[in-house]
């Protein structure tokens, strides 16, 4: 059973889009491109939502 966790290993900044990555089985390089046009087409939802994520997913 897969669980939801920040990624140790593959983190940049807090480790969200690398634990995403791990968990939908994807590159994580592309999660951030999308956070990163999400942030920019949202004026900052994009980046409000990664705190978020960074608060609430526990640690690997």
């Amino acid at each position: 059973m897969r669980k939801l966790c920040k990624s140790e290993m593959d983190k940049k900044i807090c480790g969200v889009c690398g634990g995403l990555g791990e968990y939908f089985n994807i590159d994580s390089t592309l999660i951030r491109l999308v956070f990163v046009i999400f942030g920019l087409a949202s004026f900052g939802t994009g980046v409000a939502f990664y705190l978020i994520a960074a608060l609430v997913m526990p640690e690997a």
